[in-house]
Order: C-alpha cells, then sequence, then structure tokens
C-alpha cells in the first residue's frame, strides 16, 4: 500500500512518544474518513491502518505530532496524494499553486486563505519526508525556505498589482510586477541563508529604491511603503481559521526603534555607513533579495560590500568582532549543561554558537578571502578548511553536531508547531522526545546529545582563546533584535528588576542613537566597558534607577571616546559616577547638564580629606 520509497526503513520510523494521542487520533482517522463523500477516501483509511508500513507511519505521527495529526485529518484528499506519491512532486505541485496565483488577481482574503492552505500542506510533506527520512537537512531547510520565498513574492505581486489598480503606483511592467518596481525585500538568517527552521519566523527587511519608483498616490511614496510592509505583514502572519503563513519580523532594519517598517536605500545606505555594527554586518553576510525587485537588491547589497567585506581592520575593529564570541560566557569544561529546559538554539554548545564560529572568522578574513563569504554554515565552514583558517576535524565536528541539532530543533517544533528551541523540562517530556528522535530510551538521546553539545562548546571556547570572556557572571549579548534569554538571567542576578527595559537601552546605545555612540570606536569602547557598568550599578540602591539617569548621563554627551577611555583608565571614576546617579538624583542631573565636571575628579589629592578653616 504504502510505497517503500516513501519509508525506505520501517525500522527508523519513530515509535509513539505518547502512545494514547496516537489510539486518540487513529479512531479519528477512521470517523473523518467515514464522514466523506468520498468513497476512495474511506477505502484508502482502511487499507492505510492495515498496511504494515501505513500502521507505522500514522503511528509514528499521531503519537508524536499532534500539529502534524490535525493536518492529516484536515484534508484526507491531500493526505491520500501524498501517502501515495513521492514528497518531490506534491511540493512541486504546491509551488506551482501558488505561483499560478501570482498575477495577483482576487480578493486579498482569498489570497490569505490559499497561502495558508498551501503552509499546512507543505507542512505535512517537508514533515512525513523529514520523519520518514527521505529528505535529508539540507532539502529539508531549502524547501521550507523555496516555499517562505514563493509565498512573499505572490504577496508582493499581489499588493504591488493593486496599488498599480488604485493608481498609487505607475509600474513598468503590470503584467509583472515585481519587475524593476524598486521594491526590496531582503531576507536575513536562516531565510537568507536557504537554512529556514520548520516553524520559523522569516526576518525581512523592505526597502525602496526612491528615485526608480513613480508614485502616483496622495501620500507620501514614505507612507505608501509603511502601508505595504504592514499589509504583507498582515497577509504572511495574520491567524485566521485556516492559520498563518509565516510569523514575519521585521527588526533586523537599521536601528528598527526609530526607524519606519520600509527605508528608503539611501537612508539604510547612511545608515550602514556611519553606524553600522559588527553584528550587523554578520547580519548581512546571509542577506538575500527573496521577493520584489531582485535585481534592485542585488544593487543594493554590491554597495554595502565595502561595509560588509572590510579589507583592512584595525585592532580595535578585531576585538569588536570577538566581542560578538566574548559576550557568550563560553566555559571551558566544568560546569554541567542542564538538558531538562535547555535551549539547545541559544543555550551552551547550541546552534548559534556553530554559526558564530563560522560568521565572526567569516567577518575577519573574508574581506581578503572572497572564498569566505558564502551564506550558508556548511559552506562556510568548508570555506574555512579550505583557506587554512580552520582544521577539517573541527569542521567534521561542528557539522555533524549542527544536524543532530537542527533534526532535533525540527521534531521540537513539529509537536505543536511552535517557535520553540527549547527542551522539555519533564523526564516524560524528554522521554517523548527521544522517542520522535528515533531513540528507543531517553538516557541513550540525552547522552548522545550531551556529546554534541560539549563538542560544541569545547570548540567555540578555544575560539579567539586569547580573548577574556566579557560575561564573567553569564551572557551579556546585546545583539539582534530579540532579548538573549541568559542575558535577562544575568541583568536579574546583577540586581536589575526590568532587565528587558536593561537590555533595549543598551541596544539602544549601539544603534549610535546618542551623539556620544556615533562612532564606531565609541561604541567598541562601550562594549568592553558594559559588564563593569553593570557591576557599578548592580552596587547602587536602585539599580534600574541608577541606569536610567545614566542613560540620561549618556544622551546628553557631546561625545563618548574620551570620557569611555577615562573609564578604561580609571574604573574608579566609573564606581563614583554610579554612586551618584543611583544615590543623588538632583546631583546626577547636574552632572548630565556638566559633564565637564568629571575632569576635577581626575586631579590630584581630590579624593583627600578637605582641610581645616
Amino acid at each position: 500500500m504504502i510505497p517503500e520509497y516513501l519509508i525506505p526503513d520501517p525500522g527508523k520510523l519513530p515509535r509513539p512518544g505518547d502512545p494514547e494521542a496516537a489510539d486518540v487520533f487513529m479512531r479519528r482517522w477512521f470517523e473523518t474518513a467515514a464522514r466523506s463523500d468520498d468513497p476512495e477516501i474511506v477505502k484508502f483509511a482502511q487499507e492505510v491502518a492495515d498496511d504494515d508500513r501505513g500502521a507505522l507511519l500514522l503511528n509514528a505521527i499521531f503519537g508524536n505530532s499532534p500539529f502534524l495529526g490535525q493536518c492529516i485529518l484536515a484534508d484526507l484528499s491531500f493526505t491520500r496524494r501524498l501517502f501515495l506519491s513521492d514528497p518531490g512532486p506534491v511540493f512541486d505541485e504546491i509551488l506551482a499553486g501558488i505561483a499560478g496565483n501570482g498575477d495577483a488577481s482576487g480578493a486579498t482574503e482569498e489570497r490569505m486563505r490559499s497561502l495558508r492552505i498551501a503552509r499546512r500542506r507543505v507542512a505535512l510533506t517537508v514533515g512525513l519526508a523529514d520523519i520518514c527520512g527521505v529528505w535529508g537537512l539540507d532539502k529539508v531547510t531549502s524547501a521550507l525556505s523555496h516555499f517562505a520565498e514563493c509565498a512573499l513574492r505572490a504577496t508582493c505581486a499581489h499588493l504591488l498589482a493593486q496599488a498599480s489598480r488604485t493608481g498609487e503606483l505607475a509600474l513598468p511592467y503590470p503584467d509583472d510586477p515585481q519587475r524593476e518596481s524598486g521594491l526590496i525585500i531582503l531576507g536575513m538568517g536562516k531565510l537568507g541563508a536557504r537554512e529556514l527552521n520548520y516553524s520559523s519566523d522569516i526576518d525581512l527587511i523592505i526597502l525602496y529604491e526612491h528615485d526608480r519608483i513613480e508614485y502616483t498616490g496622495k501620500a507620501s511614496i514614505q507612507q505608501f511603503f509603511v502601508r505595504f510592509a504592514r499589509g504583507l505583514a498582515r497577509i504572511m502572519d495574520e491567524r485566521t481559521q485556516d492559520g498563518y503563513v509565516f510569523r514575519t519580523d521585521l527588526r533586523l532594519r537599521p536601528d528598527p526603534g526609530s526607524t519606519p517598517p520600509a527605508i528608503s536605500t539611501i537612508a539604510a545606505e547612511n545608515y550602514y555607513e556611519s553606524t553600522g555594527q559588527n553584528w550587523e554586518r554578520a547580519a548581512m553576510i546571509k542577506a538575500r533579495p527573496v521577493a520584489g525587485d531582485i535585481a534592485a537588491g542585488e544593487r543594493f547589497l554590491d554597495h554595502l560590500r565595502p561595509f560588509i567585506w572590510r579589507k583592512n581592520l584595525d585592532f580595535a575593529a578585531i576585538q569588536d568582532i570577538h566581542s560578538i564570541k566574548r559576550q557568550i560566557n563560553a566555559h571551558r569544561g566544568g560546569a554541567e549543561i542542564a538538558l531538562a529546559g535547555h535551549n539547545i538554539k541559544l543555550g551552551r554548545g547550541g546552534i548559534r554558537e556553530i554559526e558564530f564560529f563560522a560568521q565572526t572568522q567569516q567577518l575577519i578574513w573574508g574581506g581578503r578571502e572572497p572564498g569566505l563569504r558564502p551564506r550558508a554554515t556548511f559552506e562556510a565552514l568548508d570555506g574555512l578548511v579550505e583557506m587554512g583558517r580552520m582544521d577539517e576535524t573541527v569542521s567534521a565536528d561542528l557539522k555533524r553536531a549542527y544536524e543532530f541539532l537542527r533534526r532535533l530543533e525540527h521534531r521540537l517544533q513539529m509537536i505543536d508547531d511552535k517557535q520553540t528551541h527549547s527542551l522539555p523540562e519533564t523526564e516524560a517530556g524528554l522521554a517523548a522526545i527521544a522517542a520522535f528522535m528515533a531513540y528507543d530510551d531517553r538516557e541513550e538521546f540525552l547522552a548522545d546529545l550531551l556529546t554534541e553539545m560539549r563538542t560544541v562548546e569545547s570548540h567555540y571556547a578555544e575560539l579567539f582563546e586569547e580573548s577574556a570572556d566579557l560575561g564573567e557572571s553569564g551572557n551579556l549579548v546585546f545583539t539582534g533584535a530579540d532579548d538573549d534569554p541568559d542575558t535577562l538571567v544575568t541583568l536579574r542576578e546583577f540586581g536589575f528588576r526590568d532587565p528587558t527595559m536593561v537590555s533595549a537601552r543598551i541596544r539602544a546605545w549601539h544603534h549610535g542613537r546618542y551623539a556620544a555612540m556615533r562612532s564606531a570606536r565609541s561604541r567598541e569602547l562601550l562594549t568592553e566597558l558594559t559588564p563593569r557598568i553593570f557591576d557599578a550599578m548592580s552596587r547602587t540602591i536602585d539599580p534600574d534607577a541608577a541606569l536610567l539617569r545614566f542613560d540620561g548621563f549618556l544622551a546628553a554627551l557631546p561625545a563618548g571616546v574620551q570620557l569611555f577611555s577615562l573609564f578604561h583608565s580609571n574604573p574608579g571614576l566609573l564606581d563614583l559616577v554610579a554612586e551618584i546617579m543611583g544615590s543623588a538624583p538632583r546631583l546626577a542631573e547636574w552632572l548630565s547638564r556638566h559633564p565637564i565636571l568629571l575632569d576635577g575628579v581626575l586631579t590630584q589629592g581630590f579624593f583627600e580629606p578637605l582641610s581645616d578653616a
């Protein structure tokens, strides 16, 4: 019944982690088929259940993934097509259906519905191919990425054609709305590298070429593209009765706290040239035009090449690249990794450490060696080996761990279609995910997982080994748009009541919103100072209030390099400023208005007792 090429090795199918759930879903399988008007569906349901391979497959899905179980029951005619076919042609048909609707005709609601049905079918197709071992990691991630691109292109075509029909845009090619439209949709992160995970957000930067767009509407071109960005996000991630397509994150654009969701290419270029940070250079390594005017996107990235790939780096810049890694507290053995609840993406020995291992070295060497510029993680590791920047055994270790961790990440997300990276916290939960990973028992699974994470941790700790960790008490990571979970824990340990507020303030400093932070050198010094700042604030009566007053003090400074250098060479000065910020609000306000008063502190004898009358 079930073709052999769909299940090449029945012995490798996962056993049901929740046998009771498998039984419930099996009853629903027959009930749903019985309600069908198609006798072929009823016959199919019985034949699959009676087939040895079919029964193993249904149990593997029903007993491990409520989400995939619902996908199966929601569309039994599609399930029948999928179970009796090769997943490849089925997947291609789904994408062809999206492309066929890409002429932008029809109502937005109908387009939203068709994309959501396509997404549900893609989730089932990719999940089945993964669980059955028909597709490896590379095929799974590239398929998910390909679907995201197709969905984005269909949505962009629809919105652009809609704007053309209402008289807001004069498109060069109305029958092919995206062509030479001047709209740029950059896929960032895993989408840009074609490495999307199973239940991934998609990180986008939306740009437009101001001079190339013929805007004919009544508002401004900026207002139009802000509405466009919101419309795109709504079509992709609004939850309806049919589900959603992709959760859409627009926060990797330049300084998201103070810029609209869509900005001009000129504004973006000015930002990166004047204020761009090294972690943003690392993020742009994976940037790729995925929808809109692809040629315009390639032009934009070509203009950014000198920002991303610097041929000559001074010592301070290299130190700042090191700090991307050093902000993560890389323990060199000793402490145990607590597996229950561990975040396999952001935690110790996780996926992020493998990605940073490649990206930090790409930033240092890629300006002079074009072979180190690929977007994909495995290709970057291969390039580092080829250029003699990494030992081949290290690369093999990291690749093996990456495949294991990404496969586990996908299983965690398949369970309930949640964007999670954390292991279950209970013994029963760990036993269930071990079963979904096709292990016979929990202990064997946890032993293999611990081995892979310790391997990653060991290699990561040796990267830039001569540079001390910045986060001596834990992570202090302020890159990207999201709060690092371990960093929030570290901030609480420093005594901050509102670590989310603190994290947001530090990220704002690094975005160069204050005059004192405009220069790259001031931000590099700030990265080095951050742990000392937290330590000094933690010893005050109210660390949160002290940090907010210190933030106001920095906002009033005309420049930062001189002061930050002073703090470096005179640690006691930072302690004094922290004490003022935490204990003397009026004096803190006065100091913010007159920072030159700090010069007096540096005079000889300032801290000696005053003489008598």
